[in-house]
């Protein structure tokens, strides 16, 4: 392990995926790991989410992965060109490549963390706010990498009700319904609950935020407490007053943590210690 261990962020690009570090206070020998994947709202940067959740009081290394499309890798035309992308077709230009690429880069992502921090095999925990949720929820289902807990924030549940919020006419496709088939996991409760052990699961909602972020994440708490042998790993908590984001905009860079983001925190950060390395 480390002997250098601080305290304070460590920044770098692991396997092509460039990440802000926070290392366990007391240092990181046969301390977990939490892998975290920000929003498309703010906060909408590795950086700005390490801000807004830093999850201090996990005895754990945090590291927040970029997304494909967001921070050091948006496109030329900035984050207009994202939001032109989302206003074309949310799910085959936008939500279906981020999610998908952020999956796949994920396993060799996290062994180049473990080389280069000298962090263990010791247990994965998985954090996900909004599309970022997606990416947590697509590892958890098809098991490309070994999760024991998992908190997921203003939760793309399913992809569907999500693309028609943000476009109520969206001309779905084949293409375009098979990207949402594998981003409903509502109907793929079965293959998260299949793991074994089976992975606790938080997902946080606001009463504020939209119909299409918070009646998916009810029916997948629901669809999972049908499937678990131990009901107290699968959890959904409703903040009152929250919206969507958990930063102020423009969510780029580190900015003071909200009310919003600090009660999360606080929920995300009791799950963990009750269900991380445990």
């Amino acid at each position: 392990m480390r002997s250098d261990v601080t305290r304070e962020p460590i920044t770098g690009v692991a396997a092509g995926v460039p990440y802000v570090a926070l290392p366990p206070a007391g240092g990181g020998e046969g301390a977990p790991l939490v892998v975290a994947w920000h929003l498309m709202d703010p906060p909408r940067s590795e950086a700005a989410m390490a801000a807004a959740l830093p999850l201090t009081e996990i005895p754990a290394w945090r590291v927040y992965l970029g997304l494909p499309m967001f921070g050091s890798r948006t496109p030329a035309g900035g984050f207009d060109e994202v939001m032109n992308l989302c206003a074309e077709d949310i799910v085959l230009k936008l939500m279906g490549p981020v999610v998908q690429q952020a999956a796949a880069e994920a396993p060799a992502a996290i062994a180049a963390l473990r080389a280069e921090l000298q962090i263990g095999d010791w247990p994965v925990g998985v954090v996900g706010g909004s599309m970022g949720s997606a990416v947590a929820l697509l590892l958890l289902a098809e098991g490309a990498i070994p999760v024991e807990a998992a908190a997921l924030v203003s939760p793309v549940s399913q992809l569907a009700p999500v693309a028609q919020y943000f476009n109520g006419s969206y001309p779905w496709t084949e293409g375009s319904r098979s990207v949402a088939q594998r981003f409903d996991f509502v109907a793929r409760a079965a293959e998260i609950a299949g793991r074994d052990p089976q992975p606790a699961v938080l997902l946080v909602t606001g009463n504020r935020d939209a119909d299409a972020f918070r009646e998916p994440a009810a029916a997948l708490r629901d669809a999972l407490l049908d499937l678990y042998a131990d009901l107290e790993r699968v959890s959904l908590v409703n903040v009152p007053g929250m919206g969507h984001a958990l930063a102020e905009a423009p969510g780029i860079e580190p900015a003071p943590q909200t009310a919003d983001a600090r009660r999360v925190d606080a929920v995300v950060t009791e799950w963990f210690r009750r269900h991380l390395g445990r």
